[in-house]
């Protein structure tokens, strides 16, 4: 019916009211926080592009693992920087490494605590890239990313071996959720989930976290594996390819730039979908709030909002204990 019988500010009249009726919420349980555990430090280390970050050494991962659970958050996504780098990102599987470490203490700390790691050897890697590299016959070097499959399977095995509940691919190399999965199953470790990096673009927006993880590419970049942002089509043909291979959850990362990909991979899955709030939109965020521009709880649940909005059931977000300390 026309004005004056349909009026919509009705039911925006009161808080109580717009709560009620509320289409989208935001829960802390709804978010995972991203965490990098640097195996040479005694002390946390500030990332300076990223305010209120830190590297963190391991022997903090007891409590950091009771923080977020007593903020009741989702869970954890684990990031490890070794104190040595190789060609291949070996290091990434040592039982002893950063990651692993970090597990064993958090699930100690916090058995219910959902521990999730990311499987890549960028951050083990002396160039940087997201693979084994090759060298061709002309010269040209590439990420071979056959060879890369045996590492990051065996790198996903000292995860789940350490008692991550989650194993994070985040390389986009081609058949590496089959290949985890089937590493993973061979040895008995059939109930460790896989959330795929399903989606993930070259972006502009992961620069504060290259400062972070130190997994900047000493050479060229990384658009010959990740997916061009003009492409959206594209997305929903990695996250088929990636459920029929045995993920059990996907992700489309970053979040903000690719809210439109996000809503149609959630249309095209019955899996649970994750969305990564990056290193570049919290650092933006933080610059705006720091310059006097924007007010920071209502910037960061709005930015939230419109992420779970959009279809993710669940949000990486480094924004995750600030938002779970308002949504209490």
């Amino acid at each position: 019916m026309p004005f004056p019988v349909e009026r919509p500010r009705r039911l925006r009249r009161t808080s109580a009211l717009r709560a009620l009726v509320r289409e989208t919420v935001v829960t802390p349980r709804d978010l995972v926080l991203p965490m990098f555990f640097h195996a040479g430090l005694v002390e946390p280390r500030p990332i300076a592009t990223m305010p209120g970050v830190d590297q963190l050494p391991v022997s903090h991962a007891a409590r950091a693992a009771r923080e977020a659970a007593t903020l009741g958050l989702g869970g954890v996504m684990l990031f490890g920087l070794p104190v040595a780098k190789d060609e291949r990102g070996e290091r990434g599987a040592d039982p002893d490494g950063p990651v692993p470490r970090a597990i064993r203490e958090m699930k100690s700390a916090a058995p219910g605590l959902v521990v999730m790691a990311d499987v890549c050897v960028d951050e083990y890697t002396t160039h940087g890239h997201c693979g084994v590299l090759r060298t061709a016959p002309d010269g040209a070097v590439d990420v071979d990313n056959d060879a890369t499959l045996d590492v990051l399977s065996r790198i996903a095995l000292a995860y789940a071996e350490a008692g991550a509940d989650v194993v994070a691919p985040s390389d986009m190399m081609d058949g590496r959720v089959g290949a985890i999965r089937a590493a993973l199953d061979g040895v008995g470790f059939t109930d460790t989930a896989i959330l795929s990096y399903a989606v993930k673009y070259a972006s502009a927006f992961y620069g504060p976290f290259r400062d972070a993880a130190d997994c900047a590419p000493q050479f060229g970049d990384r658009a010959g594996y990740q997916m061009d942002p003009g492409n959206a089509r594209e997305a929903s043909r990695e996250a088929r390819l990636d459920e029929q291979e045995g993920a059990d959850m996907l992700m489309v990362k970053p979040a903000l730039p690719y809210l439109d990909v996000l809503s149609k991979v959630r249309e095209a899955t019955s899996l649970p979908v994750a969305a990564y709030n990056v290193s570049g939109e919290y650092a933006m965020l933080k610059a705006a709030v720091s310059a006097g521009m924007l007010d920071e709880p209502r910037a960061v649940l709005e930015v939230l909002t419109s992420i779970r909005r959009a279809g993710a059931d669940f949000i990486l977000t480094y924004h995750a204990a600030f938002a779970a300390g308002l949504l209490g």
